[in-house]
């Protein structure tokens, strides 16, 4: 394995915006966190170049725009929920039954429904949190040293996207990137698929480089 601590942080980095962007409505803070940083706002070009941008301030484009299009997204015409792709009778396992608590259980990682205002633990945005949760403990492994720790969180990181988000996550994506009425989520559809992809790939050669 050849990971570094600079692409452990990068991930971090991604899966912290991505989770974000897909898990409720921007505020004014993560749409400034994008617009004060050069890097990240390169992520999202057709954004950058939005002439909305200019013509309305931020609470405006929130509220008219931004607000309206998630709302359109993730209530509205699309489901962002794996059991809706994954069950045969598209129905959203809200309950205990969802089989995704279990991972999240022996990881110890609890979703607060409520405050996430999700309906379900699968939700695209609780999932790319997961994979936060995961770079960022090891990110705590390689501060340490611990080498099986690192390869071991690989592993589950890998297992993860591969049975779950992977699974399902890229066709709501495509959809949304199509439905999209701002450039803002058009581009966050683009950015979440193709970074998913890519850091699978990345997990996959650093597995197979130990």
């Amino acid at each position: 394995m050849t990971v570094t601590l600079e692409e452990i942080e990068n991930r971090i980095s991604l899966y912290a915006l991505v989770s974000r962007l897909m898990i409720t409505e921007v505020d004014a803070e993560f749409i400034k966190s994008i617009e004060s940083n050069e890097e990240i706002l390169n992520l999202f070009p057709n954004y950058k170049d939005w002439g909305k941008r200019k013509e309305f301030s931020n609470s405006i484009l929130k509220e008219r725009y931004l607000d309206v299009d998630f709302t359109n997204l993730s209530l509205l015409h699309l489901v962002p929920y794996e059991s809706f792709y994954t069950r045969d009778d598209q129905m959203i396992e809200s309950g205990g039954e969802n089989p995704i608590l279990e991972i999240y259980d022996i990881l110890d990682f609890k979703v607060d429904l409520q405050e996430a205002r999700v309906v379900s633990p699968d939700h695209i945005g609780v999932e790319l949190e997961f994979m936060y949760v995961l770079c960022d403990a090891m990110k705590k492994a390689y501060k340490a040293e611990d080498k099986e720790a690192i390869e071991e969180f690989l592993l589950v990181q890998k297992g993860f996207l591969k049975d779950h988000l992977l699974n399902w996550a890229p066709l709501y994506l495509i959809n949304m990137k199509k439905e999209s009425r701002t450039p803002l989520y058009h581009d966050g559809a683009e950015l979440t698929l193709e970074f998913m992809l890519s850091d699978y790939e990345y997990i996959n050669e650093q597995l197979e480089a130990k």
